[in-house]
């Protein structure tokens, strides 16, 4: 299998920011890593053996991002003002940056389905409900999509647009993104079990949500045994990707 890390110095971040690429398929998947993770997350974690089969089969291809997680969602102690800032910086980095690349690297045309589990999840959210024109789906799993959670409670403009369950919830039911929205494959799956708690109360505000602007998600939750844990999140990433790659 195809592996490489990119570097580059961000002009939206003023810092360097590394990419992981594996395999070369056909489908990109852009895949945000868990809370103050790095590009080697999935691998660490042995999701990239998940998708092995996948992956050298040709028919997909990953890019997993670096984070900036310490200098905005964990940093307690900072100015909150600066903080929603630099989420919204590292969006920016996302939308400017890193799509350019992904176009350019995979080479065919193909929209890339986002995607992450626990705060990754939160941004591959925040990402595709922004931008869905740039996606072509969206898989959560066990995030958490209240950014003031984060915050203390404390919100202001910028934080509100990277918020899904507030941003989200304002959107108009005639918006022209709930048709596009609607034109894509959304999963958002969180489980009942231990650590769960607050992915299943936001998971479950983003159901509602979808529910009344019509738009088509498939949010799902599994059991009470089903825990805050790779191991999950690797048998729900086999479960769901056929559907997001239009196979099932």
């Amino acid at each position: 299998m195809n592996k490489q890390e990119m570097c580059w110095l961000s002009p939206n971040l003023q810092k360097e920011m590394r990419l992981r690429v594996y395999g070369s398929g056909e489908i990109p998947i852009l895949v945000f890593p868990t809370q103050a993770a790095m590009c080697d997350n999935f691998e660490n974690f042995g999701m990239i053996d998940v998708l092995e089969r996948d992956l050298e089969g040709g028919h997909i291809q990953l890019f997993c991002l670096d984070s900036v997680d310490q200098e905005s969602w964990l940093n307690l102690w900072g100015d909150v003002d600066w903080r929603a800032q630099r989420q919204e910086e590292y969006y920016e980095y996302v939308i400017e940056e890193v799509l350019p690349f992904i176009r350019k690297t995979n080479g065919t045309g193909s929209l890339p389905v986002a995607m992450g589990c626990d705060l990754g999840a939160m941004q591959a959210a925040i990402a595709f409900l922004r931008r869905p024109e740039l996606f072509s789906g969206l898989l959560g799993l066990s995030g958490t999509y209240d950014a003031k959670f984060y915050f203390g409670g404390w919100s202001n403009g910028t934080l509100y647009d990277n918020s899904p369950v507030d941003s989200l919830a304002n959107i108009s039911p005639d918006h022209d993104y709930i048709d596009l929205y609607n034109e894509k494959r959304i999963v958002l799956c969180v489980g009942q079990g231990r650590w769960e708690d607050e992915s299943r109360r936001t998971t479950s505000i983003m159901r509602d949500i979808f529910d009344a602007k019509g738009i088509h998600g498939w949010v799902d939750f599994w059991g009470y045994d089903v825990d805050h844990d790779w191991y999950w999140w690797k048998k729900q990433l086999v479960y769901f990707l056929p559907y997001l790659l239009g196979e099932a």
